[in-house]
């Protein structure tokens, strides 16, 4: 656990008990903080209560004189559409609010790194897609080179239940815009960019809000090194704004999508090529098409950022190399599942907004495509005249007949898993990919999208045991 530090004598109220409002109100406590914790979900709080932390409805304090701040977890709004009850309340009463990441970065460094030969460092990646994929690719070279590394955030654990870092440990964090945009304190070492694409639009206001939750974690961040993907005009913006000169080493510009060109550092794969210049000098170059872990373009994309991100903290080319090709990838996340009378089964649940589902669809010919769910903001049109590969789309989802009205393909009203995969691969013939790209959420169905996967897996395994 890492101990949240210069808290001591506070009297500090956490809202959110869940796996980060437990991890972050314990990390409190062992700091010599007063806490008072609640959520809405009376289950959380009683698990909060077995753990040891005091509770207190927080929606009914009308004196917020002494409470030093308010710890917020990430899926609780507290500006757009509305701030949260409790939330409205400690900001018209002057309540510093913060999250986990905010206690995170004011406690990680400790006295103890004065006898380090090497200074811990953070790798902070963010991004709309394939930030979960970039930051366990990270891990894993690290891990493969021998690095002591760790991994939290958005993905396996929350920052706070982290061991304390020792000498030359990089640490890599997944953080959402949800994540970023509350942090009273962000300062990573390296921070990656990877893409930006429409999502999570309610919550911060627009489009323009989502970008600027993204880009405070560079602007306000100040870190060493920003790896700026550039394949979309806002990544190509923040990377100007980052810059004091067209070579200025300190961004590295990453693409999948064009060879870059320019006097600075940068990583693009090309027809499946990652190479990396410097001064317009090629560096290394390393074949991205025997990577069966990372197979198509937005997987390539997570390759150079992660491959940046490894060699701003000065591990050698052949070492990523070597490291990349032992990578199995993500469950969910263009994840292999089998092959059944020469038809393969892909399970990229993740894919759960329009641009994940594109690069998808990019990745993979002669589809059998199951889509569907829960429709997210911003509707369906950029699918237009992108399905050249798919054969049919079978849809799934309460509402898949009014899904399946928008696709431009043809198409099979199926709404559960079971039937739709069960027709695809009666229609499949050898050779084609039956695809689980749903661009779209579960929650109509499922609890979550690992959910959702899993029981493609089940379905698609039920027929490869036959």
């Amino acid at each position: 656990m890492i101990k949240a530090q210069r808290v001591k004598g506070q009297k500090i109220a956490v809202l959110g008990l869940g796996r980060t409002g437990l991890s972050v109100a314990l990390s409190l406590i062992e700091g010599g903080a007063e806490v008072v914790g609640w959520d809405d979900d009376l289950s959380a709080l009683h698990n909060a209560e077995q753990h040891g932390i005091p509770t207190q409805d927080l929606r009914r304090i009308s004196d917020w004189s002494s409470i030093a701040s308010l710890i917020v977890s990430p899926g609780i709004s507290h500006l757009y559409p509305t701030p949260h009850l409790v939330i409205a309340s400690a900001l018209e009463h002057g309540v510093l609010i913060d999250n986990d990441i905010g206690v995170f970065f004011r406690s990680f460094a400790t006295d103890d790194w004065h006898g380090f030969d090497i200074a811990p460092k953070v790798i902070a990646v963010t991004g709309s897609n394939g930030k979960s994929t970039t930051s366990a690719l990270i891990h894993h070279i690290l891990n493969e080179v021998g690095r002591p590394t760790q991994l939290a955030g958005n993905i396996g654990r929350g920052v706070m239940d982290l061991e304390p870092a020792v000498a030359g440990e990089v640490v890599v964090l997944e953080l959402s815009s949800y994540q970023i945009e509350l942090a009273r304190a962000l300062t990573p070492d390296i921070a990656v960019f990877i893409n930006l694409s429409p999502d999570h639009l309610d919550r911060h206001g627009g489009e323009g809000g989502y970008f600027a939750a993204k880009r405070r974690l560079f602007v306000e961040g100040g870190p060493d090194r920003a790896i700026i993907g550039v394949d979309e005009i806002a990544g190509q913006y923040l990377a100007n704004q980052m810059i004091e000169a067209n070579h200025d080493d300190r961004v590295i510009r990453v693409s999948s999508g064009q060879k870059l060109i320019g006097a600075g550092w940068q990583v693009f794969a090309h027809k499946g090529f990652l190479a990396e210049t410097r001064m317009r000098r090629q560096v290394a170059s390393i074949d991205l098409r025997v990577m069966t872990g990372l197979p198509g373009l937005h997987n390539h994309q997570n390759a150079v950022a992660a491959y940046a991100a490894c060699r701003a903290v000065g591990i050698a080319p052949k070492l990523i190399e070597n490291a990349m090709s032992s990578f199995a990838g993500l469950p969910h996340r263009s994840q292999r599942v089998g092959e059944c009378d020469g038809i393969s089964f892909v399970n990229d649940s993740k894919a759960t907004n329009v641009a994940s589902a594109l690069k998808a669809l990019q990745s993979f010919k002669n589809i059998r495509w199951i889509c569907g769910g829960l429709e997210k903001e911003g509707g369906l049109e950029a699918l237009q005249g992108a399905t050249g590969s798919v054969s049919k789309a079978y849809v799934i989802g309460r509402e898949a007949a009014r899904f399946a009205m928008q696709l431009g393909c043809d198409t099979m009203v199926c709404t559960t898993m079971e039937a739709a995969v069960n027709a695809a691969f009666q229609d499949a013939t050898e050779g084609e990919t039956i695809l689980l790209a749903p661009a779209a959420a579960s929650f109509d169905q499922y609890d979550n999208f690992e959910q959702r996967g899993e029981d493609f897996i089940a379905k698609a395994e039920g027929l490869m045991s036959r």
